[in-house]
């Protein structure tokens, strides 16, 4: 009976200090070693020491990631969690691809294009606006860059839909800050520097010099879309990167004012030396170097799924390194978002939020 009260005893205590908040607890010893709560979920690493993400693009469109389907609840509420890690820029990737647009484009419906059932580029300005947010709008993509190779074919449709826009939403909307050249390359590609230039003179013009910017990818050992490969032999040397976007810099530099390059294209290991030239290019056109941190995975052989939090962290850290101006994101509300599809995506927010110390 001794025996049992004191097991009792004992059972009740630990069951007590279990409840208890952990600064009551003290520490515990085991030898030289100390364990509390606090040591045992701090990192590794410096905290916070690296760019924070301002930025994320909206990929509504969604041709190669599942669709949430998402009506302006959803989207509102995405909103606010982009706001509390302070996200104050957002980018629709692109206002049409293919025959799927955003918005009820006269020129898009005429051309065989197909109705949207909401008009998702007036929510988004709507909700940039209430958050104070500053929004980019992604230019139309036909596809036949990516058909060709020829990036010139995406001008003609391009010269409507920009003054189309500017009439109906531009002048409406304060929130309406920029644009984004959509087309997407990573090396000397055909009609590339004449196409941005004249995309990037157009948007400019005819908006009053409001900011434009790309988004392109490094041609690394991880550029392989369209393979069954997770790596590829034939990589760019960072000599040939800074030769070959030294020449397309200095074609669209007077129109283009950023260029945020993809930053999953290339290995861990490799990104002080590509980010080190892209920033030097950046400088010597005066034009603002920012990053596209990623946040989905290309290390996975699923196409596509939030990336682990170390990956994201040393990509940012590496960004803060070479002195970038900005760090956007592809993107927040699939691979980031609490509400996510993806489980995943909420735990690489608070991973994220526990680096920077957010509340």
């Amino acid at each position: 009976m001794k025996t049992r009260r004191d097991f009792l005893k004992r059972t009740a205590l630990f069951g007590a200090s279990a409840l208890m908040a952990p600064s009551l607890l003290g520490r515990e010893s085991d030898g030289d070693c100390f364990f509390s709560q606090e040591s045992a979920s701090s990192m590794l690493v410096p905290m916070g020491d690296a760019l924070k993400i301002t930025g994320t693009f909206l990929d509504e469109i969604s041709h190669d990631i599942p669709h949430q389907n998402w009506g302006e609840r959803e989207w509102d509420q995405d909103f606010r969690y982009m706001q509390s890690i302070g996200i104050d820029t957002v980018i629709m990737i692109r206002s049409g691809y293919r025959k799927f647009i955003t918005y009820p484009s006269a020129h898009l419906l005429g051309k065989g294009c197909y109705m949207p059932s909401v008009d998702l580029l007036d929510m988004f300005l709507r909700l940039a606006g209430k958050y104070h947010m500053k929004f980019y709008f992604g230019l139309y993509d036909s596809g036949k860059y990516w058909d060709t190779g020829d990036l010139s074919w995406e001008v003609e449709d391009n010269k409507y839909v920009i003054d189309e826009v500017w009439s109906r939403y531009g002048e409406k909307y304060k929130s309406f800050g920029g644009w984004y050249i959509s087309g997407e390359i990573s090396r000397k590609t055909k009609g590339a520097i004449d196409a941005f230039h004249a995309m990037g003179k157009q948007c400019k013009d005819v908006s009053g010099g409001l900011p434009t910017f790309i988004s392109p990818w490094i041609d690394g050992k991880k550029a392989v879309m369209g393979t069954d490969k997770l790596t590829k032999e034939d990589a760019v040397s960072v000599q040939e990167h800074e030769r070959e976007w030294n020449e397309i810099f200095d074609g669209i530099h007077d129109v283009v004012d950023a260029c945020a390059f993809q930053d999953g294209h290339i290995d861990y290991d490799e990104l002080d030396a590509f980010f080190t030239v892209n920033k030097k290019l950046a400088d010597k056109y005066g034009m603002k170097c920012w990053t596209n941190a990623e946040t989905f995975d290309r290390d996975m052989p699923i196409n596509f799924l939030p990336i682990k939090f170390d990956k994201l962290r040393m990509k940012l850290e590496a960004a803060k390194r070479a002195g970038y101006d900005k760090a956007i994101t592809f993107e927040f509300s699939h691979f980031m978002s609490p509400q996510s599809a993806y489980l995943q995506a909420g735990h690489l927010y608070n991973r994220y939020k526990d680096f920077f110390n957010l509340k």
